[in-house]
């Protein structure tokens, strides 16, 4: 007999958690595919696989366990209209007299949850997985109060007591940003670690997907390579640990278009099993450090850049998320309304960035930091495009994107569409900065040096576009105000035909 129906989502995969300590043939634990989830937005074929494979995975995981485990499909919940209706079907089904779920992670949820009528009573509790308890994020974050990074990771590295040596960050400095902006060169190209990869086959997935008509992007041919399981997770962060870390830090920001696995670089790609939960932070936390400690050929730069986007960056933004939710979704600073060109779900772009970043989002689901907000995210910055479109885009096409962290991420710290909330500034750049950081304009269409011939990279003059029609408001920002002295000092002749050659850009974006 059923007394408790215990709901577990697609984004809660955390065998850790207190509800598995003891075993109740009473409890019956809930997992499934849902129709609401594959349609709210446009999803990367990979990332519906890898969470449809994951849940799939650790319903058999809590069986061999001993638990009481429904799985189910959406074969098995085609006939239901989202959530609210599943889980009153299956209260009725199985005579459940309570209902108890952990608390979303994603607004729209934990309002579908905390709005629904049902027949039993239903009570929420914590996920057991993020490092600010969720009770205090109000101490931290304040609704529509503008919040910086640096001074949260500082509190957090004392709290945890991560790279410290009593009181005072270990190497005497918090912060070093400043070595972790090498580019790649040929020379380095070596010491490039070869991603791990997993095959975890999906045709029956992939068959019911079809069947059902969802919708989806990117593509997937053969297994999938992503973990999907606890141990696959463990095996890739080991492999990090021992591979990758010793030059994340430094080629942290690197792009490359001709190096030997240029899609995974120095990258750890544990976001995905960290915000299924199938890793807890800490646990990726202790076992980084502990190669850093034991590893004399990991420096501190490497360690500790990697430290700040997981108790530094990763908790920041959930803590912008929840503390300006609802209302942060809709935020529209510049007041931005292109659309994307239709080459953002191609790839076909003569600008080889965006057609190098893109490309790789549509074959893997997945692309770095610097790729998303230096690439993508600045050429629709520039744009001015709708931060409503660019937020779907990323949260599609990416196998990682569950909103609490793509939302602060794209319309916060990439499209600046909350107004300085999370970040001080703007991220405009011109194509000095990815010609710097990359060699994909060794080889573009365009010249990166040129700013308003036919071939000059697009990326010159909508930025100074950008700049010029946002000069009121970003003249008077300390940290790029003086970028203005060097557009003022130019001929009045130069910078219209700058601005004439960022217009015939936007006029004809889509073949660009």
């Amino acid at each position: 007999m059923t007394h408790t129906l215990r709901l577990i989502l697609g984004d809660q995969l955390n065998a850790d958690h207190s509800w598995f300590r003891q075993r109740d043939d009473g409890v019956l634990y809930l997992i499934a595919e849902l129709h609401q989830e594959t349609g709210y937005v446009r999803h990367h074929i990979q990332k519906v696989c890898a969470f449809f494979a994951a849940m799939k995975a650790f319903s058999e995981t809590l069986s061999q366990d001993g638990h009481r485990v429904r799985y189910l499909t959406l074969d098995d919940t085609a006939g239901v209209a989202d959530l609210p209706a599943m889980l009153q079907q299956q209260i009725d089904q199985t005579g459940a007299k309570r209902l108890e779920y952990q608390r979303p992670d994603e607004y729209r949820l934990l309002a579908q949850l905390a709005d629904m009528s049902l027949s039993v009573p239903s009570q929420p509790c914590d996920t057991e997985h993020f490092l600010l308890p969720f009770e205090e994020i109000d101490r931290h974050f304040q609704r529509d109060k503008a919040h910086r990074m640096e001074t949260f990771y500082r509190k957090m590295r004392q709290r945890f007591d991560l790279l410290m040596e009593g009181t005072k960050p270990l190497g005497g400095k918090w912060n070093y940003d400043p070595l972790n902006r090498h580019a790649l060169k040929p020379q380095d190209w070596d010491s490039i670690p070869q991603p791990l990869l997993f095959a975890n086959p999906v045709d029956e997935i992939i068959d019911r997907l079809s069947r059902h008509r969802v919708d989806t992007i990117g593509t997937l041919s053969g297994p999938l390579l992503w973990p999907i399981t606890r141990d696959q997770a463990r095996q890739l962060l080991a492999h990090f640990c021992h591979h990758c870390l010793p030059g994340f830090g430094r080629f942290q920001d690197a792009l490359t278009g001709q190096a030997p696995h240029r899609w995974s670089l120095f990258h750890a790609r544990l976001s995905f099993t960290l915000n299924a939960k199938l890793l807890h932070p800490m646990e990726v936390l202790d076992a980084a450090i502990r190669a850093f400690e034991q590893n004399d050929g990991i420096d501190l730069a490497q360690i500790e850049g990697f430290v700040r986007q997981i108790l530094g960056w990763r908790e920041y933004v959930r803590g912008i998320y929840w503390a300006n939710m609802p209302g942060y979704e809709t935020r529209n600073h510049f007041n931005a309304s292109r659309p994307l060109p239709d080459w953002f779900w191609t790839g076909e772009t003569r600008m080889a960035c965006l057609h190098h970043a893109i490309s790789q989002s549509l074959e893997y689901a997945y692309a770095h930091h610097i790729q998303r907000l230096m690439v993508t995210g600045t050429f629709a910055l520039l744009i001015g495009a709708d931060p409503d479109e660019v937020d779907a885009w990323y949260l599609g096409i990416y196998i990682d994107a569950i909103e609490w962290v793509e939302l602060p991420n794209t319309r916060g710290m990439s499209q600046y569409a909350d107004g300085g909330l999370l970040a001080s500034k703007p991220y405009a750049a011109s194509g000095n900065y990815i010609n710097k950081m990359s060699d994909y304009c060794q080889q573009c269409h365009y010249d990166v040096k040129a700013k308003t011939t036919e071939n000059a990279c697009p990326l010159n003059s909508l930025y100074w576009h950008f700049m010029d029609r946002h000069d009121r408001e970003l003249a008077r920002n300390p940290r790029i105000g003086m970028v203005y002295r060097s557009w003022d000092n130019q001929p009045q002749a130069q910078r219209d035909a700058v601005l004439a050659r960022a217009n015939w850009c936007l006029e004809h974006i889509d073949s660009l």
